[in-house]
């Protein structure tokens, strides 16, 4: 019996991690980023009230040449990847702290997915 309940808690987490960062749609993420394109352009060089996302993935927080940042974001040490990407876009405030955005954040895990498979595309 303990057998069959370590399987099941292994399957379990092994299925959350999963789903945590599933690949999303691209087109469903260009979509959804719409609500980012009043702050944020994904042209390169274009900086609007935010940082432009252009190569956003892989790329240190805080690296946007002649953007003014945030000391926390500046200092955060953050390279964004689907984790960190996943973290900032569902409450950039509480994921971290002294951070400008003022967006709220996305709270379905499926926008955030889909955003980020978009984001990846624009480099």
């Amino acid at each position: 019996m303990k057998v069959f309940n370590l399987a099941l808690v292994i399957t379990a987490f092994t299925a959350l991690a999963t789903a945590s960062f599933a690949e999303g749609d691209p087109e469903k993420g260009k979509k959804t980023f719409r609500k980012c394109k009043s702050c944020h352009a994904v042209d390169d060089g274009k900086n609007k009230v935010g940082p432009h996302l252009f190569g956003i993935y892989g790329r240190e927080a805080g690296a946007v040449e002649g953007f003014k940042y945030s000391k926390a974001l500046k200092e955060a040490g953050i390279v964004w990847n689907s984790e960190t990407l996943n973290g900032y876009l569902e409450n950039p405030k509480k994921y971290l702290k002294g951070t400008k955005m003022s967006f709220a954040g996305l709270k379905k895990q499926s926008q955030r997915d889909d955003v980020i498979a978009y984001l990846k595309q624009q480099k």
